[in-house]
């Protein structure tokens, strides 16, 4: 029993057991077979106490594995990175995140370099070299069709040919399409103005051409000005926002939102652009600003709104899209941001029915926000939340050309050296119009409409030149049945039994009729104020002008012929550092209730001019009696104190540029890029913040 139970001794266990220590080791001999269990465990790698536990499995299967566990732990690792940085980057959940003010004041640390603006610019050059890449080829096959390849090169026919049609094959698509859609929508502005004549005055511009040549910069070669360590930029970083254009054309809302477009893609947002009617000239801007604008059918807009962070509407005209928008989806209120620049009661009434549907509403001036809350608390409308104050501001190209410091200045281009460039600019500009040191030149650039008093304005200045006895001749000015006649009339009639004497209408023609008094002014403005007196209106060929209204001013011209060489006309231009420059004073002689804000006051402002403008609306918030400018009635007893403001700024150049230097340095407090985006950021962080 003993021997048995020695033999069936395990071999591995060669000093167990009682006699186990006879045994023979199998390591020393040959007796254990080459494919016997036995002989495999002893030459394997793992040692026998391993191979006996029971965790053996679990370990094998964990070292067979470990390359996937590593590739699970970098992809979590790569997850929490993304996570952390797009909170950082988005600011969620930040109390404080303007609190430190606009431009990497606050706390927070610098803002990540995600490269979008890189990448963006990249794609636009690929694109662009696309298209000449194409344009290259069409030419190249017109002008050698009939060419064919020599033997030496060693390239077939066929083998040009297929290549040709890789290359049309890669160009085909986006970038035609883009480049003809943009062709087709670009208005030619109509010529209501001659260019040269005798009767009506002289056409002047614009001076882009010469801008670019005394300033050696243009702002053609840029597209935007994002401060990257800024709060706004990490605010709007990676976000989509679809901004909403009611027209496109050169005036103060589309330019506005045209801007805040390119800033927001300038600071890695994307951006699409809804435009509702393409009446206007800035559609070659936005293209070359690669800002992409929704052909919109078959609802494209709606869907890609939808899909957006937010919705910002640019003028009270939007109300039907945001009315239409809102009827297809049931949180899309949540997602808009009304941005309305009008202040007229037409405006409030067709967007009534939305205004408690929306975010928030933003206005640009005080007086705008309490017109329009009066309004809402007579119609029973209770909104959603406070309306904000946001004001325009003036963008850097014209804060750079007015030596303002802004993000364009470099080493090459101080402030100092743009104030001598912008000297040398209006040196240009005033001879090229046939100025001389003496003239002063008064500048208004507006749509050419009612609204805004070029009428007014002439008469102002027929009562300072002079040439206003023939008045007392009940001169033929307006036909009733015009309806901008009936606009001035109705202006009129409210000014009845003021000092100036009545207002009667005597068949279809309205004459007018002055006390002595009246007359008496009228030829107060002799001798050298002849001469020195220029008044330049624009914006000629304007889609915004209403030309019965142009027409009338131009045969009010045509009537008073001595008055017509003391005005120039300028025609419809984003190019207008050059007519700041040249200008000594300007006019801001909006009617009604006044200028909703005029982001052309300021502009003004900024380089250095007295504002004179109409003691009502925005312009009363901007303008400051007797510092900045001096302010005046609106209607016709308006005109009369616009032409005495007048005749006392061309007997007093000191004064000019005392006013113009405190216009300036209130701009550069309250008015520039900064504050504008500071207060614009503020806003979008209470729209879109994750609670």
């Amino acid at each position: 029993m003993e021997d048995g139970n020695v033999i069936r001794l395990s071999p591995l266990r060669p000093g167990g057991g009682g006699g186990g220590g006879a045994l023979k080791s199998p390591s020393l001999g040959k007796s254990t077979p080459r494919g016997s269990p036995s002989f495999r465990r002893l030459n394997s790698g793992r040692t026998p106490r391993r191979d006996g536990k029971s965790g053996g499995f679990g370990s094998q299967l964990f070292r067979s594995n470990r390359i996937v566990l590593w590739l699970l732990l970098i992809t979590l690792w790569a997850y929490a990175g993304f996570y952390f940085q797009s909170r950082w980057a988005h600011g969620d959940n930040k109390e404080d995140l303007f609190s430190g003010g606009y431009g990497g004041e606050s706390s927070g640390g610098e803002n990540p370099e995600p490269q979008q603006k890189n990448r963006r610019d990249l794609i636009a050059k690929i694109d662009f070299e696309s298209v000449n890449l194409r344009s290259d080829m069409n030419k190249s096959s017109l002008n050698h069709t009939d060419d064919v390849p020599s033997k030496k090169s060693g390239v077939s026919l066929n083998k040009i040919k297929k290549r040709g049609k890789r290359l049309r094959g890669k160009g085909r698509g986006k970038p035609k399409v883009v480049a003809e859609e943009v062709e087709s929508e670009v208005d030619i502005p109509e010529e209501e103005i001659p260019k040269q004549n005798t009767t009506y005055g002289f056409l002047v511009g614009p001076f882009g051409t010469l801008e670019d040549t005394i300033l050696e910069w243009s702002p053609m070669k840029r597209s935007g000005t994002c401060d990257r360590k800024g709060a706004f930029a990490r605010l709007v970083w990676s976000r989509k926002f679809v901004l909403i254009f009611h027209e496109l054309s050169m005036t103060g809302a589309p330019l506005a939102m045209m801007e805040l477009a390119t800033e927001f893609l300038s600071c890695g947002a994307t951006i699409h652009v809804i435009v509702l009617s393409k009446k206007g000239g800035l559609m070659p801007e936005l293209a070359r600003r690669k800002i992409k604008v929704l052909d919109n059918k078959s609802g494209l807009s709606f869907k890609t709104a939808m899909k957006a962070d937010l919705i910002i509407a640019g003028s009270a005209v939007c109300s039907s899209w945001i009315e239409n928008y809102l009827s297809r989806t049931v949180l899309g209120s949540t997602q808009i941001m009304w941005w309305i620049m009008e202040n007229r009661r037409e405006y409030f009434n067709r967007s009534k029915l939305v205004l408690n549907r929306v975010k928030k509403l933003i206005f640009l001036s005080e007086s705008q926000s309490k017109q329009w809350l009066a309004w809402c608390e007579e119609e029973n409308i209770q909104l959603k939340s406070k309306p904000a104050l946001v004001p325009l501001s003036v963008n850097d190209e014209l804060a750079f050309v007015a030596g303002i410091s802004c993000s364009l200045n470099t080493p090459s281009f101080t402030t100092e050296n743009m104030v001598e460039k912008k000297m040398s600019l209006r040196n240009a500009v005033r001879k090229e119009m046939g100025l001389t040191d003496d003239d002063m030149l008064v500048v208004t650039l507006s749509s050419i409409n009612p609204g805004k008093g070029q009428f007014l304005l002439l008469e102002s200045t027929r009562l300072l030149i002079g040439q206003g006895s023939s008045m007392k001749n009940k001169d033929s000015i307006l036909t009733d049945h015009d309806y901008y006649s009936r606009a001035l009339l109705q202006d009129w009639k409210n000014a009845r039994g003021s000092s100036e004497g009545s207002i009667f209408s005597s068949g279809s023609s309205v004459y007018l009729d002055r006390d002595a008094s009246m007359r008496k002014l009228l030829y107060e403005g002799t001798g050298k104020k002849e001469e020195n007196l220029k008044i330049l209106i624009g914006s000629v060929g304007s889609k915004s002008n209403k030309v019965a209204y142009v027409k009338t001013l131009l045969q009010y011209l045509s009537t008073h012929s001595n008055l017509s060489k003391f005005v120039l006309w300028t025609p419809a231009t984003t190019r207008v550092a050059s007519l700041y420059a040249a200008a000594d004073v300007y006019v801001m002689n909006s009617q009604g209730l006044g200028e909703t804000f005029g982001r052309v006051t300021i502009e003004a402002m900024a380089f250095g001019l007295p504002v004179l403008g109409t003691d009502s609306g925005g312009t009363r918030e901007i303008v400051e009696h007797n510092v900045t400018g001096l302010l005046h009635p609106l209607g016709r007893p308006g005109a009369q104190v616009l032409s005495r403001n007048l005749e006392y700024l061309l007997q007093n150049p000191s004064r000019r540029q005392e006013m113009g230097k405190k216009g300036r340095e209130k701009v550069e407090k309250m008015y520039l890029k900064k504050q504008m985006f500071q207060k614009f950021g503020e806003v979008l962080y209470r729209c879109m913040r994750i609670k």
